[in-house]
């Protein structure tokens, strides 16, 4: 009989991971380091990487610092020298809720270009170096419910992660050949320090907890156990799909 918790296990591979600093891209970082990956952290702040980076090392793990900021091309064409990666966790992402007639010109450009544009030329570079190592790769997106339902005051989030979930099902098919697989996660309200000044509001949370069918909100480890399975041979066969870790919300 086969071993399939094998399939989990990250040994000789390589993951870049970005807003990897905190939330849910540190619960990212840590889970695949676990199963034995060498981890790669960027974000802005090396304050918050280093914290992450002794985590890793601290249990045993292998892991490496790059502050960059990802909204400049430069910085992000030089994430291309740190690998070959045969993992990528594209997190990095900004939400500024607003109500639709109020979405200023700088909001909206701001929030397009870390989500859309950063993210899809992030991808662009890691595919490039995992087609010149020639060993295939997985590429996770981290988008959101809200790439397939729209929320209040969203609009222009909305509008971004509905645009990932496009490239990444694009990406999927043009990067086949070279063996990398492409999708995306998707996550409903969860927990974090960016986000538990929100949930304290108790007519907020009782609005999510409303549309979320398990009654629950989410924990970051929850998107990090979707992303381990994405980036880990159990899901060798799984290309151009979405993985919704929402509770049931984009079910009703």
């Amino acid at each position: 009989m086969s071993n399939y918790l094998n399939s989990f296990q990250l040994n000789d591979h390589h993951a870049l991971v970005t807003g990897a600093g905190r939330g849910l891209g540190e619960a990212c970082a840590l889970a695949l380091a676990e199963a034995g990956a060498e981890i790669t952290l960027v974000a802005r702040s090396s304050d918050q990487l280093e914290s992450v980076a002794k985590q890793i090392r601290d249990s045993g793990g292998q892991a490496s610092v790059h502050p960059a900021d990802l909204t400049k091309m430069e910085e992000i064409r030089k994430l291309e020298e740190l690998g070959p990666f045969t993992i990528l966790v594209n997190n990095a992402g900004i939400n500024r809720p607003q109500s639709f007639e109020d979405v200023k010109e700088n909001d909206f450009d701001d929030v397009l270009d870390l989500n859309v544009k950063s993210a899809f030329f992030v991808a662009q570079s890691v595919a490039r170096g995992m087609i010149q190592a020639g060993r295939g790769g997985s590429i996770i997106n981290m988008s959101s419910q809200m790439g397939h339902v729209g929320g209040r005051n969203r609009s222009v989030y909305c509008a971004t992660k509905h645009a990932m979930e496009g490239f990444s099902k694009g990406m999927a098919l043009d990067l086949a050949a070279h063996k990398i697989r492409v999708n995306t996660v998707c996550p409903t309200f969860i927990e974090t320090a960016l986000t538990k000044p929100f949930m304290e509001n108790k007519e907020f949370m009782q609005d999510i907890l409303n549309r979320i069918p398990l009654g629950h909100v989410g924990q970051p480890e929850d998107v990090a156990g979707a992303v381990l399975y994405l980036a880990s041979d159990a899901s060798r066969l799984v290309s151009g799909s979405s993985i919704k870790v929402d509770g049931g919300w984009t079910v009703v």
